[in-house]
């Protein structure tokens, strides 16, 4: 589904004038934010270079929730080890 590359480094993502720091790699968050929130699919969390401005953006719609709320959720993932609170 997505390039070896992808699915093991961690990156920074640019949300307009907000960095997304992840410090897991994408593949591991995605599967903490949907077990966070079960609805949540992999359709909605499509990453693509280039891309994070439409993520975040989609984000916001389904959620309901504002860019800061989701990017400090999503950032609190990517630093704890264990399973999503």
């Amino acid at each position: 589904m997505y390039p070896k590359w992808l699915e093991t480094c961690s990156f920074s993502v640019m949300a307009k004038q907000d960095t997304l720091r992840l410090m897991a790699p994408w593949a591991e968050v995605k599967e903490k934010m949907k077990e966070s929130n079960i609805e949540l699919t992999d359709e909605d969390l499509v990453y693509a270079p280039g891309k994070e401005e439409d993520l975040l953006k989609h984000l916001e719609r389904k959620m309901g929730r504002s860019r800061g709320e989701i990017k400090s959720w999503i950032e609190s993932l990517s630093t704890n080890k264990g399973k999503a609170s």
